[in-house]
């Protein structure tokens, strides 16, 4: 529906099997794109090349998140404590008009003289 290949897909009931033996049932499905990682950060542009990987039809859009919770999942590595990133109001836009939660995990780097 999405007109693209997913970078990863599981069907629930799946069972995946580790190089270590260990084995894992998928309980719930999932879709994925992943976009390529930026440096420095360009998360706008990474909004922007996922949608425009996938289809416009807002009908599409319409009809799988309505049956299915659909986000883009975000991981921002901050560079130092006062780091900072935008999305542009076209990428907001290109979101909210097909109902995609933005869910971002930022995290700060690492201060080597705390404890």
């Amino acid at each position: 529906m999405l007109k693209c290949e997913p970078t990863q897909a599981r069907v629930k009931g799946e069972v995946i099997k580790y190089r270590s033996g260990r084995e894992r049932t998928i309980t719930c499905g999932s879709w994925l794109l992943s976009a390529e990682r930026a440096e420095p950060e360009d998360l706008d542009g990474q909004i922007k090349w996922s949608m425009a990987k996938m289809t416009n039809d807002l009908g599409v859009w319409q009809t799988l998140t309505s049956s299915y919770d659909v986000d883009m999942f975000c991981g921002a590595f901050m560079q130092s404590g006062n780091d900072g990133l935008s999305i542009s109001a076209e990428s907001m836009l290109a979101l909210g008009a097909r109902r995609v939660e933005l869910e971002l995990d930022i995290y700060s780097p690492v201060d080597d003289d705390s404890n």
